[in-house]
Formats: C-alpha cells, sequence, structure tokens
C-alpha cells in the first residue's frame, strides 16, 4: 500500500504540475513547522502570503517562524501584515506579543495577548500561541540545569493562558503539549506529565507528545525511558527530526551521568543530531542549532569548523561569532578567539550579549595577557548575572597572577562563598592573598609614618587557613608554614612573645622532616622555624640550652639567616666579654 501510495503521490503530482496546491496548504507549511523543517515551511508560505494574500493566518505562521530563527524584526513586519489583511486576526496580535515578550518588552506583549485573547472567542488556538510566545526564550536568556531558559514569571503566565484555552477546548493536543511544557520548565513533573499522557490519551500517535514526555524522563535521569519514547515518535513518523534532535540532548546528558560510556553516548548524540540536520535542512539556521548543540556536547573542534564554514556565508547570523569564539578559546585558538568575540561582543547590541559572552571574552583577554581587559570583562559578567560564582574564581585567578594580593583575597573569598567549585587550593590561595596583601600594606607603613596596616587582612588570612586545616583530610606542610607566618606577625612584641606561632612551626618542621631531605627552599623555611623556636626558647622559656640546639639547627639550614646571625654575634660577643 505504501509503494502504491508513493506512486498515486507522484502522479498527482504530475497532474498538478504548475499549480503546486498540495504542496502549497497552510496544514503542510504547520506539519514543516512542527517537524522543524523551517526553510520548507517558510517557502510554502511566502508562497502562500503571495497567492493567498487575503488569509491572515498565511502571515502569521510566517511570522511564526522568523521568530524561531531569531528574525525578530521579519517576524513583527509578517504579524503587521496579517493584521493589515484583518484587524481582528487574534494569532498575529499572539505574534506580535510573542516578538515584544523575546524584546523583554513586557508592557507591550501584555498588551498583544490581551487583545488576541479578546478576540479568541471560541478558538483555543490563540491561547496556545500566547502561551507559546511566554515559553519562547527571552533575548539574553540562560538555560538552566532543567534545560529551561523559561522565568517562573513567564512560565505562570504561559500556564494562567493555556489553561484558559484548555477549558475551551481539552482536547486540543498541542495545547495540551504547551501546557506540559510550561510546567516542566517549572520542574513541575507531575503536571507536566499528566498533560502529556492526556495528549497521547487523545492521539497515541503524537510524535510531538511521545518527544516531550522522552524530555521529562531525560531529566529525571530515566534514560532508557526517554529513549523509548522517541523510538515510538519515530514509529509513528520516520522523518519527525524533533525526535532525533531530543534523542541527540538525551545522549549529552547520558555521557555526563555515566564516565564510562561518555565517548560512546557523545559519539552517538553527534550521529542523532546529523540525523536530525537531515530531516530537517541544511540552512544557515539549522546550522546554527547544531552549533548550540556541539557546545553543550564539548565538541569545540568541530564547533570551530562549522563556525568558520558559516562566518563565510553571505547569510550568516552574526551570533556565529560568539560560537567561533567559544571554540577557539577552547581549542586555545587565541588569537582567533579574540577576534570573533570581540566582533561579536561590538557588534550584536546590549539584548544579545550574554553573561557567558563577557566570560569567554575575559578569559580569551587573560589568555592573551591583558589581565587587565580580561579582569574588567569578566566583572561585566558577574554584573550581569550575579549568580555566576565561578565567575569569581576566574578573576581570582587572573588577579593572583598578577601580584595584585588585595583584590586577589576579595575575589578569592567571594569565590568560595558563593561556587561550589571552590577547592582546598583556592582557600589557601585566599589566606596566601590575604597575607601577602597584609606585607604590602606593611611595606607601604614603613614609608609613611602617617599609614597603618590593615590588621584585618591578618585575620581573614588567618582565618583561611583554619578553614584549609579544618577540612583538609590531612596536615599540610604548607599550610602549617603560612599559618605560621601569620601567628608570628599577630604575635609582633618580642619583648613579650607569646608563642601563636610556635605549634604552627612545630607541625611543619614535623611534616617535613618526615619525607626525608629537604632540599635547599625548603632548608630556608626550616631555618625560619627554628629560629622562631630558639627565639621563645632563650626569651619566654628562659632555656639557654634549648635556644642554643634550635638555633644551631637552623644555622644548619642556613647559616646566612638574620635571626641566626644575630644570635651567634651575640653569643660570641658575650664569650668575648
Amino acid at each position: 500500500m505504501k509503494m502504491i501510495s508513493k506512486i498515486a503521490g507522484a502522479g498527482l503530482g504530475l497532474v498538478l504540475l504548475g499549480s503546486s496546491v498540495f504542496a502549497q496548504s497552510l496544514a503542510d507549511a504547520k506539519k514543516a513547522i512542527d517537524a522543524e523543517q523551517y526553510q520548507k515551511a517558510k517557502s510554502m508560505l511566502k508562497n502562500l502570503t503571495t497567492t493567498q494574500a487575503d488569509k491572515d493566518e498565511n502571515f502569521f505562521y510566517l511570522g511564526w517562524v522568523y521568530l524561531k530563527q531569531d528574525y525578530t524584526d521579519s517576524a513583527k513586519a509578517a504579524f503587521n501584515k496579517g493584521i493589515a489583511v484583518n484587524s481582528k486576526s487574534a494569532l498575529n496580535y499572539d505574534g506580535l506579543g510573542a516578538a515584544a515578550h523575546v524584546e523583554k518588552d513586557n508592557s507591550t506583549a501584555a498588551t498583544n495577548f490581551n487583545q488576541a485573547i479578546a478576540l479568541a472567542g471560541k478558538n483555543s488556538k490563540p491561547y496556545l500561541y500566547a502561551g507559546l510566545g511566554y515559553l519562547l526564550p527571552v533575548s539574553g536568556a540562560v538555560v538552566g540545569p532543567n534545560g529551561s531558559a523559561i522565568a517562573p514569571a513567564d512560565a505562570d503566565a504561559a500556564i494562567a493562558v493555556l489553561t484558559k484555552g484548555k477549558t475551551i477546548n481539552p482536547k486540543d493536543v498541542e495545547l495540551l503539549i504547551a501546557l506540559g511544557d510550561a510546567y516542566r520548565s517549572q520542574l513541575k513533573s507531575n503536571d507536566a506529565y499528566d498533560n502529556y499522557s492526556a495528549a497521547l490519551a487523545i492521539d497515541p500517535k503524537s510524535a510531538a507528545a511521545n518527544v516531550a514526555t522522552g524530555v521529562l524522563w531525560r531529566y529525571a535521569d530515566n534514560f532508557e525511558d526517554s529513549q523509548k519514547q522517541f523510538q515510538a515518535a519515530l514509529a509513528s513518523d520516520a522523518n519527525y527530526g524533533p525526535a532525533y534532535r531530543e534523542w541527540a540532548e538525551t545522549d549529552v546528558r547520558w555521557a555526563g551521568k555515566e564516565p564510562t560510556q561518555y565517548d560512546a553516548k557523545v559519539k552517538e548524540a553527534v550521529e542523532n543530531f546529523k540525523k536530525y540536520i537531515s530531516l530537517t535542512d541544511y540552512s544557515v539556521e539549522t546550522q546554527m542549532r547544531y552549533a548550540d548543540f556541539l557546545i553543550r556536547a564539548k565538541d569545540y573542534v568541530t564547533l570551530q569548523k562549522v563556525a568558520s564554514d558559516l562566518t563565510a556565508s553571505a547569510k550568516s547570523n552574526l551570533r556565529v561569532y560568539r560560537y567561533l569564539g567559544y571554540a577557539a578559546y577552547e581549542n586555545k585558538d587565541y588569537p582567533a578567539a579574540e577576534t570573533a568575540m570581540s566582533k561579536w561582543v561590538t557588534q550584536a547590541g546590549d539584548k544579545r550579549v550574554l553573561p557567558n559572552d563577557y566570560l569567554y571574552l575575559g578569559r580569551i583577554d587573560i589568555a592573551m595577557k591583558k589581565d587587565s581587559m580580561g579582569v574588567m570583562n569578566l566583572r561585566k559578567a558577574l554584573t550581569m548575572d550575579t549568580t555566576q560564582g565561578d565567575i569569581y574564581g576566574d578573576i581570582a585567578k587572573s588577579l593572583y597572577q598578577i601580584g595584585k594580593y588585595k583584590e586577589a583575597a576579595e575575589a578569592y573569598h567571594k569565590f568560595g562563598e558563593k561556587s561550589r567549585s571552590a577547592t582546598l587550593n583556592d582557600h589557601f590561595k585566599e589566606g596566601f592573598s590575604y597575607f601577602q596583601a597584609y606585607t604590602d600594606d606593611l611595606d607601604k607603613a614603613k614609608k609613611d609614618k602617617n599609614y597603618k596596616a590593615d590588621t584585618l587582612l591578618l585575620i581573614r588570612a588567618d582565618s583561611a587557613y583554619s578553614y584549609v586545616e579544618h577540612k583538609a583530610a590531612k596536615p599540610n606542610a604548607s599550610v602549617a608554614l603560612y599559618h605560621a607566618y601569620i601567628k608570628d606577625y599577630e604575635d609582633n612584641d618580642r619583648n613579650n612573645i607569646k608563642g601563636l606561632a610556635k605549634p604552627y612551626y612545630e607541625q611543619y618542621i614535623q611534616l617535613v622532616l618526615a619525607k626525608g631531605t629537604p632540599d635547599d627552599k625548603t632548608k630556608l623555611s626550616l631555618a625560619n622555624a627554628y629560629a622562631y623556636l630558639g627565639n621563645y626558647a632563650e626569651n619566654k622559656e628562659k632555656d639557654q640550652a634549648k635556644a642554643l640546639d634550635l638555633y644551631t639547627k637552623a644555622k644548619e639550614m642556613d647559616p646566612t639567616n638574620n635571626q641566626v646571625v644575630y644570635f651567634f654575634q651575640k653569643k660570641g660577643a658575650g664569650k668575648t666579654k
């Protein structure tokens, strides 16, 4: 029967050659949109807006395709033409609302959505597209761990309008799927599942509903059932591209959860996405979507090639320079990364630039040894999104490397507060930076009698090292040494020494000697430790024999140590006298 149908279809095409009636139906254009065959749909709809210029729906769906492809101005032009054809076109008011929403013009969006609903009557489709409009990610939105870039307020607005539409037509499968998507974006999995199930109960062969259910299982890390839903969608429609796209995204997440399967799943993901492209189109827009996917798959070698090829296209979207910048940076091609990211950030406009763009630009600057510019761009990223605590780590590392210890210390402190990525080594560097900032302050105080060193820096250094000691699995010699230095500064009255650094120096000596013969650099630190303990024995404990033993050990490590030289000079002078 399939072969007969194909032959009959081919014959019909010959009969209608020149008229293209079947190919140019609105129903087929909508089916192409659902299958994400946007170039095919756009071609059909452009023809329909010419051959059936009195149909406002043709203009709406053309505008909707433009919105899906990130061409907001073209979308608005199409929607306005639809309203010119029919001033009571609810769908085209939905379109204008969706375009305003994407551009973060909430007032205009609400006005147009309300107008669409006022004109809807008993038709559920205006409710559907008002809901879908709210679910379009706004310019600059960042995708969260649940795969959603939808703000809670937008999801709530979508749920409200879609629920009203559901009362008008509870059997609108598209509306039920959209309502499920709105709930899923806010991690309300049970409500999402109920709506997807309702859609499948009405239309068991709905590829879109099966795919949506598969996505829901993906974010529950139920990868096997997720895969089964995509297979069910393809069983209903073998050419339904979105099933392969979501399957590819599932493979990427699966790879991250199963390290032993990582390479195999990433490879499978890439193959599935290529199937998606083959079933949609090879347009610039689809290649851009492929680029988005390659970022998530962390395939930066392929991404740089895809992005480089896209920049050669006259129809290329400026966004390709973001992809090229990201990929070139990850591939350590820093000059190419700098050129691409600078072009994107300076030409894209504030509405399109993401915090992550400034994050990459800052990292690129730092890699190019432009540290001050890099830190400035990293701070811009933080200004745009204060939740990105990991950026403090980049800022701290850069400031640390160029010796701006006070700023580095503050950045490391923020990194520890706001990010789970901070390691004990980061907390160590926080303490070291505060300590170095304090010694810098002391140098300044020596040169300017009116300036006083900030003792709060020393307190914060002490706190950082205490944290490391508390959290570390075992004692660390470097931590013990620098903690001793801090306590040594706190105990600055040599005439009334309290021995605050004593236990730390003793621990340092024990840890170092347990490792065997120390190297020359370590010997210098050991000399400082023995000299401190010798000074304590001499002046606090009044034990001259112990002091001599400790200073002798210090001399063995570093005979040029200032305290050692002074002690033995003093002893020699005493004997002469």
